[in-house]
């Protein structure tokens, strides 16, 4: 082979190199900035408890999430790569990835900004103070603090047992609730923006975890006191939906906004 052939295929070597990298730092940056959705949110909201989506492939799209377990049974959280459940009895245990999920959005968390208030704060001024700092209304925020807490108060509902499904907003009498007290722990979630609604739930929704690893549900109110906050700031989302008889058939025509706030908060609004 002569000097120059050589020259020639170590060139397009190297470009065929450096374009294989760039595409492969692209395809990185894309799943490390998107949402993922196993299932719809209003459809979940509506009644559609049963589980579809494996664990094993959801771990595939994210570390950092939550979402609910097959027939309602509690409360799911994800936290670096791992899995608990908070049932109804308030029991927090880690969960296996054999399982399916009814509904569970998830990421790759890697904050883009930690911010560290240094005050007491309780659920509205804590949202107030996340509004200041996340300026983009319309963005995607994935969100996670840790930290002693004052007051922590959760939920989970009891497993659905059969159909027809009752919505969530129609079942707020079944929900268990949870108070702690000088407590340490994580919350994960999400700052999702208007134009989502339906598909996600907009807005803040967070799931506690102790540091303990056994209690845990979904937020309901708080007293933060000396806590961080990592933002993640994501800017795609992907979705996974049911393919059964029971999504196929649902009525997505209703409007479930209402609904959605009076589960978020638990209770009438």
């Amino acid at each position: 082979m002569n000097t120059i052939t050589r020259y020639f295929y170590i060139t397009i070597l190297f470009i065929y190199t450096a374009g294989f990298k760039a595409n492969a730092q692209t395809k990185a940056k894309d799943v490390n900035d998107n949402l993922f959705s196993a299932g719809y949110a209003a459809g979940f909201i509506g009644g559609l408890y049963d589980a579809f989506y494996p664990y094993k492939k959801l771990l595939q799209h994210g570390d950092f999430g939550l979402g609910a377990p097959a027939k309602l049974d509690g409360e799911l959280i994800i936290l670096n790569g791992k899995m608990y459940q908070t049932q109804f009895t308030g029991k927090t245990t880690p969960m296996s990835d054999t399982g399916k999920t009814a509904y569970a959005v998830v990421c790759f968390f890697h904050a883009d900004k930690t911010l560290k208030p240094g005050r007491v704060m309780n659920k509205t001024t804590l949202f107030k103070y996340l509004d200041s700092v996340l300026d983009n209304q319309n963005g995607i925020y994935a969100i996670h603090i840790s930290g002693r807490f004052n007051y922590v108060k959760t939920r989970a509902f009891p497993p659905v047992q059969q159909k027809p499904y009752l919505p969530l907003a129609a079942m707020l009498d079944r929900q268990h609730f949870f108070e702690f007290h000088n407590i340490s722990g994580d919350f994960v979630g999400y700052k999702l923006p208007a134009f989502v609604e339906g598909a996600h739930i907009s807005g803040y929704h967070f799931h506690f975890l102790s540091d303990s690893k056994e209690a845990g549900g979904h937020m309901i109110d708080l007293i933060a006191d000396d806590i961080t906050i990592e933002v993640d700031t994501l800017n795609s989302y992907t979705m996974d939906i049911p393919q059964t008889t029971d999504f196929k058939n649902f009525d997505f025509r209703k409007d479930r906004k209402e609904e959605i706030k009076s589960v978020e908060n638990g209770k009438k609004q």
